[in-house]
């Protein structure tokens, strides 16, 4: 079923879910790495402006302020989308505009990251439960296989498989394929990871290229 606010206020969704992608566009990696005067993250390891290619090319504590910036862009589009919607469901199609964004962002040339960290702000805030039971099992896997690609798409699978359960509310069908759309873009930005562990030659944790 389709929430009832997308027919009542669907101007006002309109706009948070494009300020939500412009706030996703804004690509953390990237500022702290010019901020470090680092290398262009988009010419160096995977290629990509998230966390795990800064953690692995300029160190732990610029791989961990780009994560917390990236989960703080998921949970401040949330935000933004409930203020702006006054229904937790404008909530979710914000976030998710957030991943959007974070992954093709319009202000450095639609490359970005793969979305996971702005991904966890979004799970956090829209169904807080279910993320911390992935957060938990997520930890414990990468701590036993050390990949973190692998984590990654485990948590999102994980979580879309979780949210219908916690989740019984009247736009029931709508929350479990915005649930799945996040995985499969999860999954989707991992193609090449999958090539690497299916051959076994993707990173594992701590490895620096």
């Amino acid at each position: 079923m389709i929430p009832n606010i997308v027919y009542e206020k669907p101007w006002m969704i309109i706009l948070s879910c494009v300020i939500s992608y412009l706030i996703g566009s804004v690509s953390t990696g990237i500022l702290v790495s010019r901020a470090a005067h680092g290398p262009d993250l988009r010419k160096v390891g995977s290629k990509n402006t998230g966390a795990s290619n800064v953690q692995r090319t300029m160190g732990w504590k610029y791989g961990l302020i780009t994560f917390a910036g990236d989960i703080l862009k998921g949970l401040l589009s949330c935000l933004i989308g409930y203020l702006m919607t006054g229904d937790h469901m404008g909530a979710l199609a914000a976030g998710f505009f957030s991943v959007v964004g974070h992954n093709w962002p319009i202000f450095f040339g639609f490359k970005g990251g793969k979305g996971v960290a702005t991904s966890c702000g979004v799970m956090c805030y829209c169904f807080p439960i279910p993320a911390v039971i992935c957060f938990i099992l997520t930890v414990a896997l990468i701590a036993w296989k050390r990949y973190i690609s692998l984590g990654s798409m485990f948590l999102l699978t994980l979580y879309a498989i979780l949210v219908p359960v916690f989740y019984t509310g009247s736009a029931r069908y709508f929350v479990i394929l915005w649930a799945v759309l996040l995985a499969l873009i999860c999954i989707f930005r991992h193609r090449s990871n999958i090539q690497r562990l299916i051959h076994g030659t993707e990173n594992k944790l701590g490895h620096k290229k």
